[in-house]
C-alpha cells in the first residue's frame, strides 16, 4: 500500500513528499492525492496547455495554485476551479500572467530553485522532501510542512541567503496544524 501512496503522492506535477517522512497521516495524504489528481484532471479538461503552465499542490486539504497564464480571466477560472474541489480548506493562487519569455530570467529562477534546493538537502535539520519550491522572477515560493517553527524558520533563512533572491513567499504547515497527524 505504501508504494501506492507514494507514487500516488507525487500527483501530475511537482515532487511530492516521502510517506515515510510525511508527518501527515497516510489518510490524510490520500485525500490530498485524490484532491490533486481531481484538480488537476479538471484543469486539463477545461485546457489542456494548462499542463505544462499550472502546478497544483494539495496539502492537508489546502490547494496551492502557482504557473503563468495568458490573462486574469484564467487566473480567476482556474481559482474558482480549485475552490470547487470538494474537500478544499483554502485556495492560495500564486499564479502569474504571462509576459514575453525571458530566457535569462528563467534560466535565473531554475538556478534559485536548484540552489535552495540543495540547500535544503544539506542542512540535517531540515527534511527537504516535505517542500515544494518554485521560484518566478527572483521571488521564491516555497509550500511544505515544517515539524516545528525552528524547521520552518531554518528553510526562509536557507531561501533568504540565495542570491539574486527578491522574495521569499513561504506557505509552510507546521505539523501541529494539520487536521489529522500521525500517530
Amino acid at each position: 500500500m505504501s508504494g501506492c501512496v507514494g507514487t500516488g503522492s507525487k500527483g501530475f506535477f511537482g515532487t511530492g513528499v516521502s510517506v515515510a517522512l510525511d508527518p501527515r497521516s497516510v489518510g490524510t495524504q490520500i485525500d490530498d492525492s485524490i484532491m490533486q489528481k481531481n484538480l488537476a484532471a479538471r484543469i486539463l479538461v477545461r485546457d489542456k496547455g494548462y499542463f505544462l503552465k499550472v502546478k497544483t499542490k494539495v496539502i492537508d486539504g489546502r490547494i496551492f495554485l502557482t504557473g503563468k497564464v495568458d490573462n486574469p480571466e484564467e487566473k480567476l477560472q482556474l481559482t474558482k476551479l480549485a475552490w470547487e474541489t470538494q474537500g478544499v480548506r483554502s485556495v492560495k493562487n500564486d499564479i502569474k500572467i504571462k509576459e514575453d519569455f525571458n530566457f535569462k530570467q528563467s534560466a535565473k529562477d531554475l538556478l534559485i530553485t536548484s540552489q535552495l534546493r540543495a540547500a535544503l538537502i544539506m542542512n540535517k535539520n531540515i527534511k527537504a522532501t516535505n517542500y515544494q519550491i518554485d521560484t518566478y522572477r527572483k521571488k521564491i515560493f516555497i509550500y511544505g510542512i515544517a515539524l516545528d517553527d525552528k524547521e520552518r524558520d531554518k528553510v526562509i533563512a536557507e531561501a533568504k541567503q540565495i542570491l539574486d533572491v527578491e522574495k521569499v513567499i513561504a506557505s509552510i504547515l507546521l505539523v501541529e496544524d494539520l487536521r489529522i497527524q500521525k500517530n
